[in-house]
């Protein structure tokens, strides 16, 4: 056999080992969007489906990358920013609210003009934003321990304290729970954001540095995203107990579970996308491995489009954009 074919064989048979030849096809991006002059870390994404808009929290940038993802196109830059790294968007109001790392500070941004509606300060590390529609009410975690409570005019509402600086959290839709990863406290706190009480912590005690959160409320099942080592843990919201785990991807910031496919995906900055499905509520097995970027491990799922929005940034010869993947039934 000559030379060439048999390295071929070989390298062929290796991408397949690996899950790379499965996940070519069906998973590939369909598109990328460029964001020019953008260097440094991005942090989160929010989406406008009436406008079809997409705000990227360039937090290395100091800036928010406004991007029309209906005709693929970068629009215009927002500055005035200081390190933001949580974003939601509020459609009721058209309000854009971005939470600035470096100030500490709450920005409600226009989504008409993009003036500065009003500037909320929490005092420290704002972080992740939640949007609630059922109560038009935004959820901050901010400082050294705390979640915010603030209305769509500035007020600031509510604060529970907590036991560390709060990661990615989630709001239960038929229930008033908040689940939050508390990563230095090695636990999850579970938050009434009614009378904004803290009801329970449950330990993390299998991994470490509990970042990322995806809920399954049908299910009551709740993921956590760890990076050491690279885990999801399965949490049952009734009991607060670890029911399942499974390897994932290194380095991962966000993760998203649709319901509509039984699905976990996960978004590592060691380059890859883990497609992960749910055979049980307890049991996830991997699908595809998905190759993405260096460093790309925010992104945004976004179910009424079946479309998730991977922020890549620039490294060397990487330049920064966001990919686009349409989600294969």
């Amino acid at each position: 056999m000559p030379r060439s074919r048999s390295a071929l064989i070989v390298l062929l048979a290796g991408l397949a080992g690996a899950g790379m030849l499965q996940a070519q096809s069906p998973w590939a991006a369909t598109e990328t969007v460029a964001m020019p002059d953008v260097g440094g870390r991005i942090d989160h994404l929010a989406v406008d489906l009436t406008t079809g808009r997409l705000f990227v929290a360039a937090l290395g940038n100091d800036s928010v990358e406004v991007l029309d993802v209906r005709a693929g196109r970068w629009l215009r830059r927002l500055t005035g920013f200081k390190e933001p790294q949580g974003i939601a968007f509020a459609p009721e109001r058209n309000i854009i609210a971005v939470a600035n790392g470096g100030s500490g500070e709450l920005d409600l941004v226009d989504g008409a003009d993009f003036h500065v509606v009003k500037t909320v300060s929490l005092g420290g590390d704002a972080d992740n934003v939640r949007y609630d529609p059922t109560t038009a009410r935004l959820y901050v975690g901010y400082g050294g321990g705390a979640l915010a409570a603030v209305e769509l005019d500035g007020r600031r509402s509510g604060d529970v304290k907590l036991a560390g600086h709060p990661e990615s959290f989630q709001l239960e839709k038929n229930g008033p729970r908040i689940f939050v990863n508390v990563p230095d406290a090695h636990h999850i706190a579970v938050v009434d954001r009614t009378s904004m009480k803290l009801l329970a912590t449950w330990p993390v005690t299998d991994a470490a540095a509990n970042y990322p959160m995806a809920l399954d409320e049908a299910n009551h099942r709740l993921f956590i995203g760890c990076r050491r080592p690279a885990t999801v843990l399965v949490y049952d919201t009734s009991s607060g107990k670890r029911v399942g785990s499974a390897p994932i991807v290194g380095d991962t910031d966000d993760l998203f579970y649709d319901a509509a496919r039984k699905r976990l995906y996960v978004v590592g900055g060691e380059g890859f996308v883990d497609v992960l499905h749910q055979d049980t509520p307890d049991h996830l097995a991997r699908l595809a491995r998905v190759p993405s970027a260096s460093g790309a491990r925010t992104a945004l799922f976004v179910p009424d489009q079946g479309r998730l929005y991977l922020a890549v940034p620039q490294r060397g010869a990487q330049k920064s954009e966001i990919r686009v993947f349409g989600v294969p039934k």
